[in-house]
């Protein structure tokens, strides 16, 4: 999907980006699939960041717990 390692933020602007095109009727039927498909793999990348940071963030509050 990508060349270079995307952030979250470009990853959810790309998206955004679809949606709006979807919404607005801008993609004939030859994009449709094509952006349907990056649409997905973009959503997964944000889930999956969602949950890799929800899970570093718990183990450093965890870690601060266990100092008191």
């Amino acid at each position: 999907m990508t060349q270079k390692k995307m952030t979250y933020k470009e990853a959810f602007s790309k998206l955004e980006n679809i949606l709006l095109r979807l919404e607005n009727n801008e993609l004939d039927v030859d994009e449709l699939s094509v952006n349907v498909k990056e649409a997905s793999e973009l959503i997964k990348f944000c889930k999956s960041k969602l949950f890799e940071t929800e899970a570093e963030v718990e183990k450093i509050i965890n870690e601060l717990d266990s100092e008191k």
